[in-house]
């Protein structure tokens, strides 16, 4: 990768001052608490973000931005929670909201999730969360106090632009376009994205992620107090690794699951991770990402094919990559149709919107070797996936 683009090393250098504080990471948590107003109560959840925080700062090659869009994270997160625990308190029947059927798109990352999510999104019998909402979980509130979150939304997206412009070309994001479960979890694997952590890597791989998927069915009722109800479609790739904890919480989810080849998946993916890393870590260790990645997403995919014996066939859509990702005109009414959605012909008349290239953007190239991998290593990590790949195929 090239030298870090100019806006970047500035603000590193301009954060410097505070940088010392990643030593004392407890004594900013604390801090953090202090400002974003725990509730008693809720001990756990504080508890589980103080680990997450005091071991991104362990990471020795994070820099300045690093360290503040970790700070960001935790703020965000804890803040969210507070609010969604304060709207609970105050209007109980939040709680009473139906979250029915919803659909969650999942599958490796790069597998055209984000693409499937956004031809579901074109249904106005759909409600996809925006970007906006996930980061700002809230009530149907007044246009000046919506306005504020969006423009929130756009900074962090225009933050990323800037300090990665090559970010953009591979998963852009829009703060009122529709975005995935990612940004209202409290714990994925994506932080592995940001930095080094091989002891919240070791955590994550014991955690119990039914109290994380209560917490997002709260996010989405809150979102959906008190407006239209409609079927909620959701999506993140991380809900790969968790499909047993996601059905317990959402008992009669319809998972959608995208297929690729995966040494396409884990190059492209790598790349991805390389961006992003680059505003928070130097230097970047790129065999580091490689080895961190395909076990990540080899285990998620190991643990999704356990969970999957378990979905009723209903209940299950396989969706190969041909579908959407060659011939999206075809694909779409047989997605619909899969789910039990109406395709209409404003649905079909919008399609070009989320198929098309982003305008400004360029074809994302990506190269196994580079993150010190090989075909033969992919192949080996993910025989069982290959099978079931070949058999989706030939349905």
């Amino acid at each position: 990768m090239s030298s870090a683009p100019l806006a970047l090393t500035l603000a590193n250098l301009l954060l410097r001052p505070g940088f010392g504080s990643r030593r004392v990471p407890d004594r900013t948590f604390d801090r953090l608490v202090a400002t974003t107003g725990q509730a008693d109560g809720d001990q756990r959840f504080v508890d589980d973000f103080r680990f997450l925080l005091r071991h991104w700062a362990g990471d020795e090659n994070l820099t300045p931005v690093g360290w503040v869009s970790a700070q960001a994270h935790v703020r965000r997160h804890l803040t969210n929670r507070t609010r969604i625990r304060r709207l609970i308190a105050e209007h109980p029947a939040i709680e009473r909201e139906p979250v029915e059927q919803p659909v969650f798109v999942v599958g490796l990352p790069r597998t055209a999730t984000t693409l499937t999510h956004g031809v579901l999104s074109l249904s106005d019998e759909h409600r996809c969360p925006l970007l906006w909402e996930l980061l700002t979980p809230d009530l149907d509130v007044p246009p000046g106090q919506r306005q504020k979150a969006v423009t929130a939304a756009r900074r962090m997206v225009g933050g990323i632009d800037l300090f990665a412009p090559r970010f953009r070309d591979i998963h852009p994001l829009h703060a009122e376009g529709p975005d995935e479960c990612t940004f209202a979890l409290p714990h994925t694997v994506m932080p592995l994205s940001q930095a080094r952590m091989p002891e919240y890597q070791a955590w994550h791989y014991e955690r119990d992620f039914v109290p994380d998927y209560r917490h997002l069915k709260q996010v989405f009722q809150v979102l959906q107090y008190g407006r239209p109800r409609r079927r909620w479609v959701l999506k993140s790739p991380m809900h790969l690794e968790n499909l047993d904890a996601l059905r317990t919480v959402f008992p009669d989810a319809t998972i959608v699951w995208t297929h690729r080849d995966p040494v396409a998946v884990v190059a492209s993916f790598c790349s991805l991770v390389e961006h992003g890393m680059a505003i928070t870590v130097r230097p970047i260790d790129l065999h580091g990402i490689g080895a961190t990645w395909l076990e990540l997403l080899s285990r998620s995919m190991a643990r999704g094919l356990a969970a999957r014996t378990s979905i009723p066939r209903e209940a299950l859509v396989d969706v190969p990559y041909s579908w959407l990702g060659h011939d999206p005109a075809s694909g779409a009414p047989k997605l619909y149709e899969s789910i039990g959605a109406r395709w209409t012909d404003a649905d079909a008349t919008r399609l070009p919107d989320v198929t098309a290239r982003r305008k400004g953007t360029r074809p994302h190239s990506y190269d196994l070797t580079r993150y010190g991998l090989t075909r033969a290593d992919i192949e080996s990590a993910f025989t069982d996936y290959n099978t079931l790949r070949a058999e989706v195929d030939r349905a």
